[in-house]
């Protein structure tokens, strides 16, 4: 989104190609999840008062348009690169089928999953962990916007809330931090899944955590 209001800021997604670029020539294999928030944004007046499932569904469609865009900027920037939908969308991208998906991570293509798990009532955050744990994923990259990693209190209300470098997945959801929700959370604490929350603003984090760097919080068993 950048400074949008809503919609997608080109600059923003060449920025995250950049970055996942970086990583993909170091020959690690990378599968991405994608959100849909800076698209619903601004359907959130026409959702409004609508049935749950309905503008989970338009969510949904909304990942599959970000998915699109961040494959355009990938493949401009010399990556490979598929796009997988939870819903078919045949025309635009593949179903999602997990030895395929696999097989383009084992031939060097970044794999973008769209349109959440296809159901409704699961948020990205729990796509991205079932999608990690079928590819036997070692480990999630959880990015924020603007925050270094989990904190004892929301740091834009909480002036005293304190940056934690590393919790386990148990304490997270206890004190219900906002690292995900409560059922990706729990579903990576049940497959000793890691996650590493950490600051997307940085163009260097990603390659700095995929080299062994402690950035962010790290969220273990």
């Amino acid at each position: 989104m950048g400074t949008l209001d809503y919609g997608t800021d080109p600059a923003r997604i060449a920025a995250i190609a950049r970055q996942v670029a970086r990583v993909h020539a170091r020959g690690v294999e990378i599968a991405i999840v994608v959100g849909g928030g800076n698209i619903f944004r601004g359907l959130a007046a026409a959702a409004s008062g609508m049935d749950r499932a309905t503008g989970d569904y338009m969510g949904m469609l909304a990942t599959v348009l970000n998915a699109l865009a961040l494959q355009d900027a990938l493949e401009k920037a010399g990556v490979p690169t598929r796009v997988q939908s939870a819903i078919s969308i045949s025309e635009v991208a593949e179903p999602y089928i997990r030895r395929r998906a696999m097989r383009h991570l084992e031939k060097g293509r970044v794999v973008i999953f769209a349109a959440g798990t296809g159901n409704p009532f699961f948020t990205t955050d729990t796509a991205a962990a079932l999608r990690a744990i079928e590819t036997h994923a070692e480990i999630i990259l959880m990015a924020k916007n603007g925050v270094e990693g989990v904190y004892t209190a929301d740091p834009a209300i909480d002036p005293d809330a304190q940056f934690i470098p590393e919790i386990t997945h148990m304490e997270a959801v206890e004190r219900r931090l906002r690292v995900m929700d409560s059922t990706a959370l729990t579903l990576c604490m049940e497959n000793k899944l890691p996650i590493v929350v950490f600051n997307m603003g940085d163009e260097q984090n990603i390659d700095r955590i995929v080299c062994g760097e402690r950035v962010g919080t790290l969220v273990r068993t």
